[in-house]
């Protein structure tokens, strides 16, 4: 086999077989496929698909590309993971409070993809923390504390780990085959006994339909459950950020406000980490009322912030991130205003727009060798249905210079449209299980 023929075949529409899909994971893993292979194989993928036969292949072969971990725990094992978006920091939230009801979460998370930020870049924001450990630490950290949000390591699905960061600068990312094989190879690789997975539709998504939504929802569900993981699905709206902040630290910020108790800092936010941990933990036994007064009452207790606080000290963070994690957060140089050029409600927000301008900022990476500024980004950014008036806020800007603060504003202004009638929808608008 190699790895040009099996590029030829899915550019003439042929879905290779799972021994060559096994074997292009397995090249990906240990670099007998080139980063220009890899990158004609995403984009071949992306244009003509793979069958579903296929896509179960691409994602066992990159599962298996490396370790397969196993637990012995005194409780499940679960996580769950966003297909991506704007505003939406629920994993820094949900995982500790599922750590606090008993669940154990090993979350293998990535970093940002396009215009969403990445929860591994968010979790970086606080200084000296380090997401990159070994599955010694990943483990000790997982039984010790009940959650660890990291890096994949080397031996967990380096194939997606390689071809993850290609996905990202080669605009190959809404790829329901590429999706569904980053995600699970992950996710599986982890030794998860339960999966909930938030799949997002809207302006701010990669699925810009609820047609396209459901079809990448079942595709996941499908594929986890028949491997062996118990796994659900709710498809969410992303027509508008899901937290007020978008930006690495600005978010960690939303999160930390939440985790001390306050609702009010982010109810879409909030309302959502605990539907998506309710139908997670649903999937063990027991109702989803249960479950959710179980993780409110892990965060108004402030036992998820003692979760989250633990596992920030045991990754390298400050060990008073709880109590003190307003001096901790690096803040932007230039913060101002971004206002409303007209009166009248908001009846459209544009999130891939809002999430390149944050890119532009500095707080994504153009390409894989970028930094990301992890200060810059946006705060209080209006609602769907908000009247606004000529000259007042539709969010604060945080920016590094005057230029990229200007250019910026632009693309805000332009992002959020203003007319007579409000606009939203229900933010969860799917089950699926």
């Amino acid at each position: 086999m190699d790895a040009r023929s099996i590029i030829a075949d899915i550019r003439h529409k042929r879905t290779p077989s799972r021994e060559a899909l096994t074997w292009f994971a397995d090249g990906l893993a240990n670099s007998a496929v080139s980063d220009a292979q890899a990158g004609a194989f995403a984009m071949a993928v992306c244009l003509n698909g793979l069958t579903d036969d296929g896509r179960v292949a691409l994602t066992q072969g990159m599962r298996d590309s490396g370790d397969v971990l196993s637990w012995d725990l005194p409780g499940p094992v679960l996580d769950k993971h966003s297909t991506g978006g704007v505003g939406d920091c629920v994993s820094l939230i949900l995982a500790p409070a599922l750590a606090a009801c008993g669940v154990y979460v090993p979350m293998v998370s990535g970093r940002g993809l396009g215009h969403t930020g990445g929860t591994l870049d968010k979790l970086e924001a606080i200084p000296g923390l380090d997401v990159n450990v070994t599955e010694a630490g990943l483990r000790r950290i997982t039984k010790d504390i009940g959650c660890a949000i990291v890096s994949a390591t080397g031996q967990i699905a380096p194939a997606d780990k390689r071809l993850y960061a290609i996905r990202d600068v080669t605009a190959t990312i809404e790829s329901v085959d590429l999706i569904t094989a980053s995600i699970l190879s992950k996710k599986l690789a982890a030794g998860l006994e339960g999966l909930v997975l938030d799949v997002k539709v809207g302006s701010g998504a990669f699925m810009k339909t609820p047609q396209e939504a459901g079809v990448l929802a079942r595709a996941l569900v499908d594929a986890a459950n028949g491997a062996g993981c118990r796994t659900a699905a709710l498809i969410t709206d992303m027509n508008q950020p899901l937290a007020p902040a978008l930006g690495n630290a600005l978010e960690v910020a939303v999160c930390m406000e939440v985790l001390a108790g306050n609702r009010v800092a982010a109810p879409h936010l909030y309302d959502l980490t605990i539907a998506l941990g309710a139908g997670l933990m649903a999937l063990q036994g027991g109702t989803e009322e249960e479950a959710a007064s179980k993780l409110r009452d892990a965060i108004s207790s402030g036992q998820a912030m003692a979760r989250f606080a633990a596992m920030v000290a045991a990754l390298g963070g400050p060990p008073d991130m709880a109590e003190d994690w307003h001096t901790h957060l690096p803040r932007a140089p230039i913060i101002g205003d971004v206002t409303a050029p007209q009166t009248g409600h908001v009846t459209a927000i544009d999130g891939q727009a809002l999430g390149l301008a944050v890119v532009g900022l500095g707080g994504g990476r153009q390409v894989e060798t970028d930094r990301i500024d992890p200060s810059v980004g946006l705060t209080d950014v209006v609602r769907l249905g908000d009247m606004v008036s000529v000259g007042q806020p539709l969010c604060t800007l945080h920016a590094a210079s005057d230029d990229t603060a200007e250019a910026a504003a632009q693309a805000i202004r332009a992002a959020i449209t203003i007319g007579p009638a409000p606009q939203s929808g229900p933010l969860i608008i799917e089950r699926i299980t």
